[in-house]
């Protein structure tokens, strides 16, 4: 049994070695200045992440999105320091350089005092050194095989799939625990009942079951009704007025 499980192990970090890897022809331009995201983003934020490796392009077909990946802000300093759980290295702390140069969103949470989010920080810091679920990585790759026509209603529960061992865990599982642990809502509550027509009661029931930790994607962050979508170019200090359009530079070019 222990050899099994060893090999299972082997195995299943050179398949998220592969998996890791970008895809040579996808690349998606970051939408705001680094100095901008640098000096937006703040503790307790949630930046989500468009992915270009193979494993990013499972979990975009999953939970048909933009984003794949979401990264917890846990300090000011040092670069803005992020956590998340990365398929190779586990949970784990990185500069927000990392992700500078990647289409990102700050999704910020609305209403908790300092000693809340610093409550949040100190549950998703206890998670560091904790292996990324490998079982899930097996339960996504067939994806890269090739993508099944899964039924919009079916996909989520493609996340649930794990080995479900707590010392293990996936990015927007382990940010979506953080925030519950102070009992803060990622989804808005929803009266589960059999009236209305079947589409509806087939949506209220799956409303209802991602509400638990292990089921959220990094999309549900994005269409939280709960957290504010900050754009650092904004909150910089955009003036319409100083936008540089591509014929005026010409122009100015030709001068």
């Amino acid at each position: 049994m222990a050899i099994l499980s060893r090999a299972r192990e082997i195995l299943g970090r050179k398949l998220a070695t592969y998996l890791s890897k970008p895809i040579k022809e996808n690349f998606h331009l970051s939408t705001c200045d680094p100095e901008y995201l640098a000096a937006t983003i703040r503790k307790g934020d949630i930046l989500l992440v468009e992915g270009v490796s193979r494993f990013s392009t499972a979990i975009k077909y999953i939970t048909q999105s933009t984003w794949s990946h979401a990264a917890l802000c846990v300090s000011n300093v040092k670069g803005q320091e992020l956590l998340e759980a990365d398929v190779l290295e586990g949970v784990r702390n990185v500069a927000l350089s990392e992700y500078s140069s990647c289409h990102t969103r700050i999704c910020r949470p609305v209403g908790l005092t300092d000693d809340e989010i610093d409550a949040v920080l100190t549950f998703a810091c206890a998670q560091i050194g904790h292996q990324y679920d490998l079982k899930h990585i097996f339960d996504l790759a067939r994806f890269l095989i090739q993508a099944p026509p899964v039924p919009v209603k079916m996909r989520r529960g493609l996340l649930a799939l794990g080995s479900g061992d707590p010392t293990k865990a996936i990015c927007s599982s382990l940010i979506a625990k953080a925030f519950q642990s102070v009992n803060y809502p990622i989804l808005p509550e929803l009266e589960v009942n059999d009236e209305g027509t079947p589409a509806q009661v087939k949506f209220n029931k799956e409303y209802y079951h991602i509400r638990h930790h292990s089921l959220f994607a990094p999309r549900d962050f994005d269409i939280s009704p709960y957290f504010k979508i900050i754009k650092p170019t904004l909150e910089c200090g955009f003036d319409p007025h100083q936008f540089n359009w591509h014929h005026q530079i010409e122009e100015n070019l030709k001068r």
